[in-house]
């Protein structure tokens, strides 16, 4: 299954933003954990309109998706 780049990158944002917790005292990190969710949010959105808008199942094309962003040597 081909995802489109923007769905792509609405992950890797997501994924992103997830990682920068781990380095940030307690106050900024609830502010971290703001943006985070929206990110991931927007990209969940994004994967359930693809899904439905292409009568894919979402968890397929969530597992796709998960495996290109964070898993990319296995797409070679």
């Amino acid at each position: 299954m081909d995802l489109p780049d923007g769905l792509i990158e609405l992950q890797r944002v997501a994924d992103g933003e997830g990682k920068k917790l781990a380095h940030l005292d307690d106050g900024e990190r609830e502010k971290q954990r703001t943006v985070w969710f929206e990110a991931a949010a927007a990209a969940q959105a994004a994967v359930t309109a693809y899904a439905q808008e292409n009568k894919l199942n979402r968890f397929d094309v969530e597992k796709q998706l998960r495996q290109i962003t964070r898993h990319p040597q296995a797409e070679e």
